[in-house]
């Protein structure tokens, strides 16, 4: 298999033909590389949306015009809607329906969409229903939920699967739980005629909804209450909404023929509307990259536009990958990890930035996190599979079986200071401890939040675990009872998204979604000075300096921020470069590089001193990168993704200054099961006490911290000696 960009690509047609009579929806596939789209033909086309080549037959089955089309997200099945009351599903491979038609509804199917988990189909008709189906048996899920006074149009699930929303020709749009379809809340009323689309903002705090009308207006998901005036410029009504996936930008397409792009913070609309169909748009998408949109139309075709420029393109897509969601330096500074949605885990140089052998593969769902082992020889995966794997960091070969126990996807994991154990979270509510010899759980599990946990970490000494969660909550536990130790660190207005210790275990470090990070003393529980606010949006990853001294951040606001950890002040301009979220940022070992991955599928690399950024972007990934580690030695980088591979590449880092020593990229950080430590041929250094060796985690830490009775002690390696003159390299530190 080839991976990344070809020098020269087919050219792509301007317009798409195929159909014999209007398009009416459209879809991109998980993985970007097919569209689907529905038609007034009665059937279901599928295109490659690199070249615009129709893949196959098109899906015959449906008896009357087919409205709506829809992915699962696994990508393996395709629903589609349709103007003869009923609902199919299609094998997406080999086109061939599957099951026989779901049927309840007395009228035209007018809008499908699948949940997160796959495990349900919602429709809405045109009879003022919307009812839930079990995608594997086709069996209605409860009674049909009913509200609306008019035919509904569109239905569409919310970011996190909780919610279903629905437009209806009764000029409202209602809310309902997912889960037991009940009305959530009153309708959502400010449009004077019916509303034709709707659909959520990637961050699920909005709603957009597009009108006969002729307008988009915009609604706070949590009060229904609109936000803003309405979007006015279409001279005919809106019949296709969505957000860019960074969601700073709406595109609506109408009966006017035209596309138009707005400013989805002021409302504003950016640049001229995009012409080129001769007939009404009835259907626009965003590729999963947010590079380019795609638009359906009655006037039979397909066109694809520079989402930057509004041009139309002529050349096929580059492909897109899905979120970096996780990112680490390896202990030894040589290698940075990277795990993404496109279900794998890339390994990366740290100085060349080039990928170090194939993907890791193995996940069957997006990898969420990715972590090093203290001593560099392992990395652990944890992923939406609900499974975390280890991986040898050398070969890259799975060791042992996943880990199994959670009964939702694995959000966080980590290693306890001494190897032994892995920690990991779960939205299943629970974090887990695993015994890394055996792979078997570790007593049961930690149970007190009340949502989801979406991040764990392992005190410095390994005595306590904490966890942030979904329930805007962190918590700490023993580590040898699994007891909760006090009451829970309450303070954020959102769901906590990452959680840190400082080097010293002396203070805890959160990030939220509701944009701020918060800092907490370990002993009392309590804030420390006021929140660090200058994020636009949601933070989504937080961590420590090697010395303590600095907190980055990574936030949905595409940039890196860093603050001094004894002020709470900001340090320098924002880190700027991705094009999408910052899903994870990390420290190299030595403290000299951010390392960040983000949802536009690169790894960036910047210098912590200048804040400027270090060679090009890590690319390879198909899909998210959602994990990325440095090895030990730091001359590595490791990527997850959701294309269930792992990569190994080599970053583009400085070169090394004058007082930097050669030696401390050549040896292996962690002391033997005998106390020594070795160079890169295996050869004896140096040997580390007993009671040292806990604190000894990176080639870059000269000082090994003191230990209960143990005074402090540096490493000098400027007169550094081999041999039987070995204890000569120590000295007493400075007190």
């Amino acid at each position: 298999m080839v991976r990344g960009r070809l020098s020269a690509w087919p050219t792509l047609p301007l317009s798409w033909t195929g159909h014999a009579g209007g398009i009416n929806c459209m879809s991109y596939s998980p993985n970007g590389r097919q569209i689907i789209s529905a038609s007034d033909d009665m059937t279901i086309r599928i295109w490659d949306a690199e070249t615009g080549a129709i893949s196959g037959e098109p899906l015959i089955g449906h008896t009357r015009k087919v409205l709506s089309v829809a992915y699962s997200p696994d990508g393996q099945h395709i629903v589609s809607g349709s103007h003869d009351k009923t609902i199919r599903v299609w094998d997406a491979e080999t086109g061939a329906a599957v099951g026989k038609p779901l049927k309840g509804h007395s009228e035209g199917v007018s809008s499908v969409a699948y949940s997160l988990d796959g495990r349900h189909i919602t429709s809405g008709s045109l009879d003022n229903t919307i009812r839930i189906w079990d995608a594997e048996t086709g069996a209605a899920v409860g009674k049909p939920l009913e509200g609306h006074s008019e035919g509904v149009s569109s239905v569409a699930y919310s970011p996190y699967g909780r919610h279903i929303i629905s437009g209806s020709l009764d000029n409202t749009i209602r809310i309902w739980d997912a889960e037991t379809g009940a009305a959530v809340g009153k309708p959502l009323e400010g449009h004077w005629e019916g509303v034709s689309c709707v659909a959520y903002s990637p961050n699920g705090r909005h709603i957009i909804s597009g009108s006969l009308d002729k307008t988009i207006r915009i609604w706070d998901a949590e009060t229904g209450a609109a936000v803003g005036k309405p979007l006015k410029g279409h001279s005919s009504y809106v019949s296709s909404v969505t957000y860019s996936p960074d969601g700073r930008r709406i595109i609506s397409g109408s009966r006017d023929k035209m596309i138009r792009i707005w400013d989805a913070e002021i409302g504003a609309a950016v640049g001229n509307p995009l012409e080129g169909h001769s007939e009404g748009v009835s259907s626009i998408a965003y590729s999963p990259d947010g590079r380019y949109i795609i638009s359906g139309s009655l006037d039979k075709t397909i066109r694809t536009w520079d989402a930057d420029t509004g041009a139309a393109v002529g050349n096929p897509l580059e492909g897109h990958s899905e979120d970096v969601s996780s990112v680490a330096s390896s202990p030894d500074r040589r290698y940075i990890i990277s795990g993404s949605h496109d279900k794998t885990i890339r390994i990366w140089d740290a100085e060349t930035g080039a990928a170090v052998g194939k993907p890791l593969e193995g996940h069957w769902e997006g990898v969420s996190c990715v972590a090093y082992s203290p001593n560099g020889r392992h990395i652990i995966s944890g992923s939406l599979d609900k499974t975390i794997r280890i991986w040898d960091a050398e070969t890259g070969a799975a060791v042992g079986k996943p880990l199994e126990g959670h009964s939702e996807g694995v959000s966080s994991v980590a290693h306890a200071p001494n190897g032994r154990y892995i920690i990991s979270g779960s939205l299943d509510k629970t974090i887990r401890i695993w015994d890394v010899g055996t792979g078997a759980a570790v007593g049961k599990p930690l149970e007190g939040h009340s949502e989801g946990v979406s991040c764990v970490a392992y005190s410095p000494d390994g005595r306590h675990i904490i966890s942030g969660s979904l329930d805007k909550t962190i918590r700490i536990w023993d580590t040898n009872t699994g007891a909760a130790v006090r009451n829970p660190l309450v303070g954020h207005s959102s769901g906590v998204s990452s959680v840190a210790y400082s080097p010293d275990g002396r203070h805890i470090t959160s990030g939220s979604l509701d944009k701020t990070i918060r800092i907490w003393d370990t002993n009392t529980s309590a804030t420390v000075g006021k929140p660090l606010v200058a994020h636009s949006d949601g933070v989504l990853s937080v961590a420590y300096s090697p010395n303590g001294q600095h907190i980055i951040s990574g936030s949905w606001d595409n940039t890196i921020r860093i603050w001094d950890a004894g002020t709470g002040t900001a340090v320098g301009r924002p880190l700027k470069g991705h094009s999408g979220w910052v899903w994870s940022v990390a420290y190299s070992p030595d403290g000299r590089h951010i390392i960040s991955g983000s949802n536009d599928k690169t790894i960036r690399i910047w210098d912590a001193d200048t804040n400027t950024g270090v060679g090009r972007p890590l690319k390879g990934e198909i899909a998210n990168v959602q994990s990325v580690a440095s090895s030990p030695n730091g001359q590595h980088i490791i990527s997850g993704s959701s294309d269930i591979t792992v990569r190994v590449s080599k970053p583009f880092l400085h070169q090394p200054s004058s007082s930097y020593n050669p030696l401390h990229a050549q040896f292996c950080s962690q002391p033997d099961s005998q106390g020594w430590v070795r160079d890169s041929d295996r050869g004896l250094l140096y040997w580390v006490p007993l009671d040292c060796r806990k604190g000894l985690h990176s080639p870059a830490l000269i000082t090994i911290p003191p230990t209960s009775g143990v005074r402090s002690v540096s490493l000098d390696f400027e007169d550094f000696v081999f041999g039987t003159n070995w204890p000569q390299i120590f000295k007493s530190a400075p007190r």
